[in-house]
């Protein structure tokens, strides 16, 4: 008898919201990513924004949050950051797509007379192109792709990428894809009432448009009673087992993975796509948890001093890393979050008093640069822990440029033209750059660690990659004067021609990075540098408390 190969095909799961945006779809697709990947499932990702810009790389902070940046040089969604410290699962220039991306390539595509002067339209040609991207995802080596479809239903913008989901589950097949709705169930305080009737108009939206939810996640917070889930089930058309509850968890986000294996969604979602259903291993997610709860070590401060402090999700990346950094030195990470303009404002640093650590993220632009560079100095002059990434990094050259070795004018070329001592100047390939969107140094690149250095030490390798996300560097007409006076250049590139990591010698933990290694960072293992650091503050408030 011969056996007959079946063909591979790729599954795909279509994540949705209704009723409000920032209900959390990417820390569901992300914990049902976990869950399935721990099933021995090979698991893709993708996020679909909605908006006109053709990437998050020129958008404020305020508008969206960070720009998370992927190995391959993708300016990105800060969602994706949650699929890759969750799952794993590393993410790329197919991992997102938005609607000016989308109608970029095809109006691209129409000028070069690819439509063959056809009248060009949202369809079938803006549908097509979605359907493409979506469809990068598939191939012999995915098992699931999972789809997060930004936005919320009944927007206007998002109907383009709900027709374009509709479309390719049915050219699919049901037996290859789900709808996943994620919506929520508000509780009305003044009459005692959690109510459904937002989640019932919400898929009435997608049934309207001919997507009918297979699967519903229900957001709220407090628990579920019998009652909304019949009431769920019966109006929206969706079995009773299939309706899940996502309540607000206690502690923290990575308590949600845990949450929803306790209602089996990841056992209904492979029951519905046809697939076996494996063993589930956990243990270490669920220790991590643990320790994240009850830390043995106590608890440190650490002030964040940025530039857009009042939004959270602008440097989300960087408080997730601090919480890694805690749980893998089992001590709680208080951040005291400081405006790097009110330093400038005080013209002290008494905002500072009291913390065990100073963490300065990037940014763009001269506004709150002042701030930091008082920060750094504080930090320096009391053996405080420091520790700059990327702007935070060239504000610490130019802090001890000024300060340590006597350049009073000391500064970047990005904010002083005119200065006579350029400590950070334009990086040599961005000279001829015009445009903003996409042409910074991005992704990740080499690094080369210098023995018996506390970068070495830490990463414990002599040969590291990390993430970029610059226009800048160190002027290396400057490096002698600098090392001269104390600074360790301790990770250069393989040319030895750009600076990636430097230290004070005479500090006792003194780092800066011009990378980002906060996009490398997960709960079950923290970066080493953010490790560290906590490390060190730890250990100084130990010393103080002695």
């Amino acid at each position: 008898m011969v056996r007959v190969k079946r063909k591979h095909v790729t599954k795909h799961i279509f994540i949705t919201g209704g009723v409000v945006s920032s209900l959390g779809k990417g820390i569901t697709a992300a914990s049902l990513a976990l869950l399935l990947k721990r099933r021995g499932y090979r698991v893709k990702m993708q996020k679909l924004d909605p908006y006109l810009n053709v990437d998050p790389g020129t958008m404020n902070p305020y508008e969206h949050g960070e720009v998370y940046v992927t190995d391959d040089g993708a300016e990105t969604d800060l969602d994706l950051g949650h699929y890759e410290r969750f799952s794993g699962i590393p993410c790329s220039q197919a991992s997102n797509y938005t609607s000016g991306g989308i109608f970029l390539d095809v109006l691209n595509r129409e000028r070069r007379g690819d439509y063959l002067g056809k009248t060009v339209q949202v369809i079938p040609h803006i549908t097509n192109e979605i359907k493409a991207a979506i469809s990068s995802l598939s191939g012999p080596d995915v098992d699931i792709a999972i789809t997060e479809i930004g936005g919320t239903a009944g927007d206007i913008e998002s109907l383009p990428f709900l027709e374009a989901i509709r479309q390719y589950r049915q050219e699919i097949g049901r037996e290859n894809g789900l709808f996943m709705h994620l919506t929520l169930l508000p509780y009305i305080s003044a009459a005692g009432e959690m109510k459904t009737k937002p989640s019932q108009q919400s898929v009435g939206i997608l049934r309207g448009i001919g997507i009918f939810p297979d699967m519903l996640v229900c957001r709220c917070e407090r628990p579920m009673e019998d009652e909304h889930r019949d009431k769920l089930a019966m109006y929206c058309n969706v079995p009773r087992e299939l309706v899940f509850e996502e309540c607000d968890v206690e502690n923290t986000i990575y308590e949600v993975p845990l949450e929803l294996a306790k209602q089996d969604l990841d056992i209904y979602t492979l029951e519905l796509l046809g697939l076996h259903v494996r063993t589930l291993e956990l243990t270490d997610w669920k220790q991590m948890v643990d320790t994240y709860v009850e830390p043995v070590n106590g608890e440190v401060e650490i002030a964040v001093v940025g530039k857009y402090m009042s939004l959270n999700d602008a440097y989300k990346s960087i408080y997730e890393s601090l919480t890694h950094a805690g749980i893998g030195n089992s001590v709680g990470v208080k951040v005291r979050r400081i405006e790097a303009q009110d330093l400038e404002k005080d013209g002290d640093c008494k905002q500072l008093e009291g913390v065990d650590g100073v963490l300065v993220p990037g940014g763009f632009g001269q506004r709150g640069v002042e701030g930091k560079i008082c920060a750094i100095q504080w930090a320096r002059e009391n053996n405080v822990p420091f520790f700059g990434i990327c702007l935070g990094m060239q504000s610490a050259v130019i802090e001890i440029a000024r300060n340590v070795c006597g350049f009073k004018d000391g500064n970047s070329h990005e904010f002083d033209p005119d200065s006579q001592h350029k400590v950070v100047h334009l990086m040599a390939d961005q000279h001829d750059v015009t445009d903003m969107g996409g042409t910074m140094r991005l992704g990740a690149y080499p690094c080369v660690l210098e023995k018996g250095s506390k970068a070495a030490d830490a990463y414990g390798a002599k040969k590291i990659s990390e993430r970029h996300r610059h226009r800048f560097e160190v002027n290396n007409e400057f490096r002698d004067a600098l090392s001269a006076k104390g600074v360790v250049f301790s990770g250069v590139s393989p040319d030895g021609h750009l600076v990636e990591i430097m230290e004070f010698a005479d500090h006792p933990w003194f780092v800066a990075c011009q990378f980002h290694p906060e996009f490398k960072s997960t709960p079950l293992k923290a970066h080493p540098l953010f490790k560290d650091f906590v490390n060190a503050s730890m250990n100084i408030k130990i010393n103080k408390e002695e």
